[in-house]
């Protein structure tokens, strides 16, 4: 058996879908009834192109270092050279994801226009990924849109009001098949899907060669009648021509890919399984989420896109960074709930295990929210709220002095950059760029930390947390 697993490679991917954004649970909700609300919003949907020259998404998909981005404000600011395809993987245009959404539907619920089905598989023909979809299902979807709306079905939109598709729900008295449930559904499976791809396509990965498949996004994929069976992992890897792999999904709220990393390790480290993936798709219902405090400070509706990741755990290979299985930090029912203990469980606790210093830690990477889009809301600035707290904590320590607080989240911290997408801002999108730098040797350790909210499906006033370490391997 190997002594340690590896993370060997990690994709990331962003799919523009203004036209889903009504879709999310608070614009859902808000929107309904109120004209003049839903004219504001639909006047301040972003255009594709202001979405690629959005600089955190450029920071996202691997064009710079979090810490390279320019200073606020970044709407209106534009990235040079920024384009659709970067090095992590891509954002994709929404009647293309549209497309893919159809690719993905092996229960023929979406339904699409004809010349949106006809503009999304030739837009998609062309594509890197091209031979690795199933195109026959777009031209499959194209329907009578208006008739399945008037049957019930849900209507879809290219933004900012195009009528573009319709979802069809698959049981009227079964509320987890709901068409608005569905569409979630779909959604996260194709966007995983999307990364997963990319993840096989641009690091010439051999599908046939992965043995299982674990998904840790936020859909609760169910009924009739297992709740929440789920099992989007497995569901991802049959479309991705991953024929020798099962699956299962892992579910800890906002935290879920940590644990999922460590569990993929663990696997490879036990023998069990020589090649895991990790994966994710977006969550829908996280669209246009604080979409009022936008509209209120002038801003567009910056929650407009998808996320999704894919990442490949193996065997040592003597190349690729080390998860140290050694060194991860949990947070326990003892703890209680205040912010400064859950972080010492997850920052100090896993380095004090194997005789580490807090300073030994080139990046921590944590709740990684863009601040552009939580501050008009109220939410604050998370990233630097946690980076503070983990700074003073090495204060307390004696690492640094009180004046080395700010230096300290300056050079092992970074600005938030993330979508509120809260499981794919949650760590593991700093995951293609501590890679970058543990194989490159300008880090030589990474702590990946997420935290969950238990407290939201009302079953524990909890949270939860987890947190690895990742090495340089050799250093």
């Amino acid at each position: 058996m190997p002594e340690t697993a590896v993370v060997r490679a990690a994709s990331l991917v962003l799919a523009h879908t203004p036209g889903l954004a009504r879709h999310g649970s608070k614009p859902m909700r808000t929107l309904a009834g109120n004209a003049e609300l839903t004219t504001s919003f639909l006047g301040n949907l972003r255009s594709f192109d202001d979405a690629v020259n959005y600089p955190p998404h450029q920071a996202f998909l691997g064009a710079c270092h979090p810490r390279e981005l320019p200073d606020r404000p970044w709407v209106g600011t534009g990235f040079p050279g920024a384009e659709r395809f970067a090095p992590f993987g891509e954002l994709m245009p929404e009647e293309e994801f549209f497309g893919l959404m159809a690719a993905v539907d092996e229960f023929d619920l979406l339904v699409l226009t004809p010349e949106v089905a006809e503009r999304a598989a030739k837009r998609l023909a062309s594509h890197p990924l091209a031979d690795r979809l199933d195109l026959g299902r777009i031209t499959a979807a194209s329907g009578d849109v208006a008739a399945a709306v008037t049957s019930g079905a849900l209507p879809v939109y290219l933004a900012p009001d195009v009528l573009a598709g319709a979802l069809r729900g698959a049981h009227a008295e079964d509320e987890s098949l709901a068409a608005h449930v569905l569409l979630e559904n779909l959604a996260c499976k194709a966007t995983g899907t999307l990364a997963l791809l990319h993840l096989l396509h641009d690091h010439d990965v051999d599908p046939t060669a992965i043995d299982y498949t674990i998904s840790c996004s936020e859909e609760a994929v169910g009924d009739r009648y297992q709740r929440g069976g789920g099992n989007m992992g497995k569901t991802i890897a049959s479309v991705a021509g991953l024929d020798s792999s099962s699956g299962a999904d892992v579910k800890n709220f906002c935290a879920a890919p940590i644990p999922a990393l460590v569990i993929a390790a663990s696997l490879v480290v036990a023998g069990v399984f020589e090649q895991v993936v990790v994966l994710a798709g977006g969550s829908l219902p996280k669209l246009g989420m604080k979409f009022e405090g936008h509209l209120r400070h002038g801003l567009p509706v910056l929650e407009d896109v998808l996320g999704g990741v894919a990442v490949l755990v193996s065997a040592d290979d003597g190349v690729s960074p080390r998860i140290r299985l050694d060194a991860v930090g949990r947070h326990r029912v003892s703890s209680g709930g205040a912010g400064a203990q859950i972080l010492h469980d997850l920052t100090v606790q896993p380095l004090e295990a194997v005789g580490m210093r807090m300073l030994e830690v080139d990046d921590y990477a944590t709740e990684l929210h863009n601040p552009e889009i939580t501050e008009p809301q109220g939410s604050g600035d998370v990233a630097a709220r946690n980076y503070r707290t983990i700074a003073a904590l090495a204060a307390r320590r004696k690492e640094i002095a009180r004046d080395g607080i700010e230096p300290f989240v300056a050079e092992r911290g970074m600005p938030g950059y993330a979508p509120t997408q809260g499981h794919i801002a949650s760590a593991i999108c700093y995951l293609p760029h501590a890679l970058r730098r543990l194989q490159g040797g300008s880090a030589s350790k990474v702590l990946l930390l997420a935290k969950g909210s238990l407290f939201l499906g009302r079953m524990s006033q909890r949270s939860d947390g987890m947190s690895v370490l990742l090495e340089r391997n050799g250093g």
